[in-house]
C-alpha cells in the first residue's frame, strides 16, 4: 500500500478485498472496520434506495462503534466516512464525538452493492443452488450493478452518498464454468453472484457499459469526487 500523504485519514468500513485492492489503487492508505448490521431487515422498493439506505446504516454503526472506543484513543487527523449504497445523496449530520477537535480530518467509507437481473434484484446468493440459478440466468443475457458509495466527515459531519449503475452483457457461459464456480465458493460472498474479474467468467463478459471498479464494490471517480467534496 502506497503512503498517503493527504491531509487527512480514511477509514474503510468494509471487509471487502476488492474494495480495498481498489482504495489501495487509488493511493490513499487507511484502516479497516466493519459494520454489524442485519442486511435484510432494510428493504426498499429501488435498488438505487436501497444500497444507499444500507450504506447509510452501516456508517452509523461503525461510528457508534467509533464512539464507545473513542475515549480509549485519540487520533490527530480527521475522519470521514464513505459509504457506498444508494441513489439519492444524504446530507444528514451525524454525532462525531471528539473527532470535531482533532486537526485534521478522518475519513470513513462504507459501501454497499446489489445485482439487478430481470427485474429482481439480488444480494448475495443464500445457497448454492441460489447462485448457480443467478449464474445461469446471466448466460446469454445481461445484469446491472448498482452501487453506493457514502462520505463521511466526522471532523464536520458533512455526509453524502451516490449511486452508480453499470450494465454488463454476457455471452452463453457453459454448465462447466457455473459449476466450477460453484464449488470454489467465492461466489456465495458477492452480490449477485457476480464476479466478472474473476478468471473463469471474465472470457465470457461480453460487454460491460460502465466501469469494472464499480462492478467489483468502489467506483474510484465517484469515491474521488466525494471525498473532495466531504473535505
Amino acid at each position: 500500500m502506497e503512503a498517503n500523504t493527504s491531509p487527512f485519514k480514511i477509514i474503510l468500513g468494509s471487509s471487502s478485498i476488492a474494495r480495498r485492492t481498489i482504495l489501495s489503487e487509488m493511493g490513499y492508505e487507511f484502516t479497516i472496520m466493519t459494520a454489524d448490521i442485519d442486511e435484510k431487515c432494510i428493504r426498499k422498493d429501488k435498488p438505487e434506495d436501497l444500497v444507499i439506505a444500507l450504506a447509510e446504516a452501516k456508517a452509523d454503526a461503525i461510528i457508534s462503534k467509533l464512539q464507545t472506543i473513542n475515549h480509549q484513543e485519540k487520533d490527530d487527523e480527521q475522519t470521514i466516512l464513505i459509504a457506498a449504497d444508494t441513489a439519492e445523496a444524504i446530507l444528514q449530520r451525524i454525532p462525531i464525538g471528539d473527532y470535531v477537535k482533532d486537526a485534521e480530518p478522518t475519513v470513513l467509507i462504507t459501501c454497499d452493492q446489489v445485482v439487478v437481473c430481470e427485474g429482481m434484484v439480488r444480494e448475495k446468493p443464500s445457497s448454492k443452488e441460489e447462485a448457480r440459478q443467478y449464474l445461469k440466468d446471466y448466460s446469454g443475457s445481461h445484469a446491472s450493478t448498482v452501487g453506493s458509495v457514502l462520505v463521511t466527515n466526522l471532523k464536520t459531519g458533512f455526509r453524502k452518498g451516490e449511486w452508480d449503475r453499470v450494465e454488463i452483457y454476457f455471452h452463453e457461459i457453459p454448465d462447466e464454468i457455473i459449476e466450477k464456480l460453484i464449488e470454489e465458493g467465492i461466489v456465495l460472498n458477492v452480490a449477485g453472484g457476480l464476479i466478472i474479474e474473476h478468471p473463469l467468467i471474465l472470457p465470457f463478459v461480453k460487454q460491460v457499459v460502465g466501469t469494472t471498479d464499480s462492478v467489483m464494490g468502489l467506483p474510484k471517480a465517484l469515491t474521488e469526487k466525494l471525498l473532495r467534496e466531504a473535505l
